[in-house]
Order: structure tokens, then sequence, then C-alpha cells
């Protein structure tokens, strides 16, 4: 009896010897899980524009070190805002589209044809150039519809679709033009309303454009609108869990179209943007926008799986292409330095993306 209940003993020592040990690995996986590098993970997770803001920063930290008060001019710092203008726009189109998980390779595309509706509705019809803005800004929107819908309603995928897109509105564009440029100065006589994104504003020393303070306040309503209604809520839903968001109560091919709409309604201001940022109506400009707008976007933190991200991040982001082209011009830098740099930087942000998207929050 003495050997039983020494032996029963033991095995319950052995026991919370064993849940000590248990509770101990808990606690440590604890200690883990709320150290300081996850904590850094869930801070990126819940602000994923603090990364681009931090690397923006940092070089302008760098380049104004380098080169001084050359770099830190206000003629300077708002000459990178008006290089990075039409980039700015074109990454808020992008950046609705790609936080519904999917992407646009046509909103270059979709600019430069706006663009040139509102240049020959002006100049070969003889519209007034309000009006003429006013088709030029359907135009992106009906060519946002046709992509909304080819993805909401026939379910095809979306780098599909707009990779169509492009090509189409690539050829009209240049069928419809005759590959023939408007002037500026033919526009700076008879309709200077088209140009009237390039019209400059003189604060101080800083000279911005209507262009620039668009970009701006462009970003600021939607990261508003985004963060703040049902309709922004319903873009990051989609972009998350599309299913789960239907089940929620969302309605997924209403917010896509509209996402989309939206964007090429963008893309379309983007095109009256361009004709005050380059004076003349031409149908080939622009080619690099949707490759200009992915890099932004992908820079500034906006997960390319969607559901996850921020539009001033996006701004961020060129910004950050901005500074680097600027400081590295002024240094007398090979442009490819340029490329090589940008593009070092858009795998480290998908790399550090896919490393927060490992938090558990």
């Amino acid at each position: 009896m003495g050997s039983e209940m020494s032996e029963t003993t033991s095995r319950s020592d052995d026991y919370e010897s064993v849940i000590g040990q248990s509770a101990q690995g808990i606690a440590e996986f604890d200690d883990d899980r709320h150290g300081l590098i996850h904590k850094v993970q869930h801070a990126l997770h819940v602000t994923p524009s603090l990364v681009p803001l931090i690397v923006l920063l940092l070089s302008i930290i760098i380049f104004g070190i380098l080169l001084g008060s050359k770099f830190f001019s206000p003629f300077a710092l708002t000459l990178i805002l008006q290089q990075v203008q039409i980039v700015g726009i074109l990454g808020a189109a992008q950046s609705l589209v790609i936080l519904t998980a999917g992407i646009d390779l046509s909103v270059g595309a979709i600019m430069v044809l706006s663009s040139v509706v509102m240049g020959q509705f002006t100049f070969r019809y003889g519209i007034p150039a309000p009006m003429a803005i006013a088709f030029g800004l359907a135009c992106g929107t009906l060519c946002g519809f046709i992509n909304g819908w080819l993805v909401a309603k026939v379910k095809l995928p979306p780098f599909i679709v707009t990779l169509g897109m492009w090509q189409i509105v690539l050829a009209t564009n240049f069928l419809y033009s005759a590959n023939e440029t408007i002037r500026s100065q033919d526009i700076a006589a008879e309709a200077p309303m088209l140009q009237l994104f390039g019209a400059k504003v003189q604060i101080g020393g800083a000279v911005l454009t209507v262009g620039v303070i668009f970009m701006v306040l462009l970003v600021v309503v939607l990261a508003y609108v985004l963060k703040h209604t049902a309709w922004g809520r319903h873009v990051y839903a989609v972009g998350d869990d599309p299913e789960a968001a239907e089940l929620s109560g969302v309605q997924v091919k209403r917010t896509l179209i509209s996402v989309y709409m939206l964007s090429g309604l963008i893309c379309a201001f983007a095109g009256w943007a361009l004709i005050g940022r380059i004076g003349s109506v031409s149908p080939t400009s622009g080619q690099l926008g949707n490759i200009e707008s992915i890099t932004a976007v992908v820079i500034g933190g906006i997960s390319l799986f969607g559901g996850r991200g921020s539009i001033m991040g996006m701004l961020f982001g060129a910004l950050i292409v901005g500074v680097f082209t600027l400081g590295l011009r002024l240094l007398g830098a090979d442009a490819q330095w340029t490329y090589l740099l940008i593009g070092l930087l858009i795998i480290a942000a998908v790399a550090v993306d896919q490393w927060i998207r490992k938090v558990s929050v």
C-alpha cells in the first residue's frame, strides 16, 4: 500500500513538472510574441505608410547632407512635387484598384486617351474647352466602367482585363489622334483652360502648380474616404476576402465596378494635368505611367495582395522616387543609378510586405 502511494505521488510530481514546463514554454512564447520585433511588425501592420515615410525622411536627410542648400532650397523641394504630380494622381487611381487585390495596367493609356479627347474635341470639332474636358473625363470613366464590369460581372482576372484594355486604348488613341500633336502655342492661344493644371502659384520661394495642389487634395480626400466611410471599408473588405465580405452584406460587384470607374475618372484628371505639365496634347506622352504608378504604390507599402495599405503611403512612395531622381541628378550620377536604386526599393518593399503579413492581429 505504501509502495502504491509512493508511486502515485511520484507520478503526480512528474505530471506537475510537465505542466510547469509547458506553462513555462507558453510564457516564453508569449514573451516572444510581445518582444520588440513583434511590436515593430505589429506597428507596421497597423500603419503601413510608416516604412515609406521613414525611407522618405532618410533619403531627404542623406541628400541634404550631400548637397546642402542646393537640395534644401524651396525651389528644389517644390520641383520634386512638380515632377511627381502625374505619378501621384495615377498612383491614387492604381491604389484603389490594388486595394481590391486587382491591378490596372491601363491607367497610363486611359490618361493619354482622355487628354487626346479633350484636345481633339476642342480643336477638331470646335467644342468649348469646358465641354471638351467633360467629355475627356467621361471617356476615362467609361474605360474604367468597362474594366470593372469585366472583372466583377464576367469574372475575368484584372491583370488580363486591364492588359487587353491597355492595348485597345493605346491603339484607339493613335488611330483617333492620327498620331498628331496639338502644339502648346495653339492651346495657350485658343483654349488655355486645357493648361489649367500647369498654372503656377508662388508661395515665398516655393513654386507650386495647380496640378500639385490637386494631387495633394486628391490624396487627402481619398485617405479620408477610405478610412472613414462605409464605401472605403467595403473596398478594404473586398481586397482582404471577397467571399467573407459578401457574406457580411457587402455588394462586392458594385464595389468593384465603382472602384474601377473612380480609377478611370482619376486617370482622366491625370490626362488633364498632363496637358498642363507638358503644355501640349501628345498621343505619345505618358507611356511609362503604368509602371510608374505601380512603383509608387509598391514602394508606398500598399500590399499587392489587397486589403492593406494607405494611399498616403503611395504619395510617400512617389516622393521617394522624386527625391532619388532629383538628388542623383544634382550629384551628377548616371540616370541608371536611379533605376537600380528604385528596383532595389521595389524588391525590399515587397519583402517587407510579406514579413508584415505574417503578423497575427
